[in-house]
């Protein structure tokens, strides 16, 4: 593995990136991740981690992901930070203070964020993981077997009760199933009414067992606090992610942040909500993290660097996707220039495709 990750780090690779709440990367213990941290540290690599829990446990999680750099001798990054679940909202002061105590010591510790009080990810993020080990055919027989469903089924009940549920199963709704595209935009409540039981925790969790049976399903989760969020944004150590992919126009329904997290930052927390200011804002998303990837001819406008640059009204940008309409586009935006070319001009598309493929600290030349 560490071979692997000095090959993928002389190639162009700009660090090591782990997954440590999902099957198979939580399996793998912290000194695990600290020897692969070893070895891209010399390429000038970076960590950067979806942690092991945001929710209960988000305190040990974010112990562990500034010890991966502390100990590995690279910097390190919380992916997407939340908290998740109305018995930990308030904890951002704690993680908060963990980041700037690991900062104030040496350790070169960041964040990044999406402005949404909902994550995204897998229906399966509601299971234990244990019962996950050996992938789908796996879980699929557990679920089969009376005594193995009956203890995932009282995990699940726990998870939409003081986790990703928030406390109600209308929180979980379904961004996109691959055997029955009619679920998405449905909530785990709707779903369970629709086979003519009252809905509780675990008549709710029944139904999501049963569909994961079925197949793959993403959903939206409704469980992060805004006093959370804006904690956290205006952490002077926090830039900018959607965490989102490139969504196909009309498919599912998907998080809105794929189409609106920096207009929603720009029009939300900049000027309505004044948690930024617009500069900071900018700074957020520019300049921050194309420092901290060491992309250093990008992020800012002066003489020397690449021309990546957007024209956009502070009094007009905004985001219009939505929870349920998330497939909008936002507003106020006038032009897109990338490498000094037109691919947005006067709010509309361009044939230009000057995009280039970047590659991180350590490639051979």
């Amino acid at each position: 593995m560490r071979e692997l990750a000095e090959q993928a780090m002389r190639e162009g690779a700009f660090g090591l990136s782990t997954g440590l709440f999902y099957v198979p990367g939580n399996y793998a213990p912290t000194e695990e991740v600290i020897a692969l941290g070893r070895a891209v540290a010399p390429f000038g690599g970076i960590h950067t981690s979806h942690m092991r829990d945001e929710a209960a446990a988000v305190m040990d999680a974010v112990r562990e992901t500034i010890r991966i750099g502390e100990e590995g001798g690279l910097p390190t990054q919380i992916t997407h930070h939340k908290i998740i679940g109305g018995p930990n909202w308030g904890k951002s002061e704690d993680t908060l203070r963990l980041v700037e105590e690991a900062r104030a010591r040496g350790v070169d510790a960041t964040i990044d964020q999406y402005p949404y009080t909902a994550s995204s990810t897998g229906l399966t993020a509601l299971f234990p993981q244990w019962s996950q080990a050996g992938g789908a055919k796996a879980l699929h027989e557990r679920l089969d077997a009376p005594e193995t469903r009956a203890r995932i089924k009282t995990y699940v009940v726990e998870k939409l009760r003081t986790d990703r549920g928030a406390g109600d199963a209308r929180n979980v709704q379904i961004a996109n199933c691959s055997w029955d595209k009619s679920l998405a935009g449905r909530n785990l409540a709707e779903l369970t009414a629709a086979r003519g039981v009252d809905v509780t925790f675990e008549t709710a969790a029944e139904t999501a067992m049963e569909m994961v049976k079925k197949g793959s399903c993403s959903a939206i989760y409704h469980a992060i606090s805004e006093q959370d969020l804006e904690r956290i944004l205006r952490y002077a150590h926090t830039m900018i992610a959607s965490d989102g992919g490139v969504i196909m126009p009309g498919e599912g329904v998907p998080h809105p942040r794929n189409y609106g997290t920096f207009p929603r930052v720009l029009g939300r927390y900049v000027r309505e909500r004044r948690t930024l200011t617009l500069e900071d804002a900018v700074r957020k998303m520019t300049s921050l993290p194309a420092g901290r990837f060491r992309i250093y001819d990008r992020g800012l406008v002066r003489p020397g660097m690449k021309a990546d640059l957007v024209v956009f009204d502070p009094a007009r940008v905004r985001d219009t996707a939505e929870f349920g309409k998330p497939h909008q586009m936002a507003e106020g935006f006038v032009h897109v220039l990338v490498n000094g070319k037109a691919v947005l001009r006067d709010g509309k598309l361009t044939a230009e495709r000057p995009g280039r493929v970047l590659y991180g600290p350590g490639r051979m030349r």
